[in-house]
């Protein structure tokens, strides 16, 4: 008889969840020579960078993974994740505690450890769901940037760099992962029933899915970034026109002032309306120039 609660037990017996984070180097190793495992790819459970792949060593299928990690500490968005599955037995390893399996060890998500392929499975959707949780907040969060386009700052520049990264990084985790996950398909790592490869299949696509959702929110990210500077190169052109217009305008009553500002005999210099003369001609000037460059279109 199957029981429907989790249950820690003191030592290991058919059919059981062995779940690890944070282990030693020791640790791996009583690990390895107690069931029985390839202490090479075992040791790769405690690299955070390590990536996805699948391998088979002796009677054990090796699927390492990546999970989705908010943690501002980090400087990577995604967390590895090892998950052996033995001829009797589960195993997963990781580096650090695991938020997504918080429901599993709690008891909250009935799972039949014994039954590998279904909690394989289960564990896989988890980590499928949250990466689609993810992606969907980014999507939200790049929506609102794109509709305030025009008051878009440095701040929100620097946010939508930080979503690319985050995104990539999906991306390099689950398209090796869906790798892994058609391989597994195939029954040649653990035996699967009709309803199993179903299921497999499924999470193939809804893996997929995700990965091009990603790839979408991608492109409108680079769209946008796009179109900010476009908008800036607008911006800074005007005000360099602008400027440019203002140059000129100064320039010739500049002129003018000098001219009259030296100590040679000028024209007009002692007449009684000559400074007022010289103001007109200013003012006159710069009407001219103002209408030549409206219709020029110059600012």
């Amino acid at each position: 008889m199957q029981d429907k609660e989790l249950k820690e037990l003191t030592e290991p017996r058919s059919g059981v969840w062995v779940h690890v984070t944070n282990p030693s180097e020791e640790e791996l190793l009583a690990l390895a020579k107690s069931f029985s495992l390839d202490e090479d790819i075992v040791e790769d459970a405690r690299d955070f960078y390590e990536v996805p792949r699948l391998e088979r060593s002796g009677g054990a299928a090796y699927f390492f993974t990546r999970y989705p990690l908010r943690d501002q500490q980090q400087d990577n968005t995604t967390a590895p994740l090892l998950i052996i599955i033995g001829e009797s037995f589960v195993m997963t390893i990781a580096p650090r505690e695991i938020p997504l399996f918080k429901r599993l060890l709690s008891g909250e998500d009935v799972l039949y450890t014994t039954q590998k392929a279904k909690f394989f499975i289960k564990i896989m959707d988890i980590i499928t769901h949250n990466f689609d949780r993810e992606l969907l907040r980014l999507r939200k969060a790049v929506h609102k940037d794109r509709v305030r386009l025009q008051s878009i700052g440095t701040r929100e520049i620097q946010r939508l760099v930080q979503f690319e990264t985050v995104l990539n990084s999906m991306i390099d985790a689950l398209l090796p992962t869906n790798t892994g996950l058609q391989q597994m398909t195939s029954g040649n790592y653990m035996q699967l029933f009709s309803e199993d490869v179903e299921e497999m299949q499924d999470l193939v696509i809804a893996n997929g899915q995700v990965v091009n959702s990603a790839r979408s929110v991608l492109k409108t990210i680079q769209n946008i970034r796009s179109s900010i500077e476009a908008i800036m190169t607008s911006k800074l052109n005007n005000a360099l026109s602008i400027l440019t217009v203002l140059t000129i305008l100064l320039t010739v009553p500049l002129v003018i002032a000098s001219l009259y500002g030296m100590n040679v005999d000028l024209p007009f210099q002692e007449g009684k309306y000559t400074f007022y003369f010289i103001l007109l001609l200013n003012f006159l000037i710069l009407a001219v120039l103002t209408v030549i460059f409206k219709k020029k279109e110059w600012f």
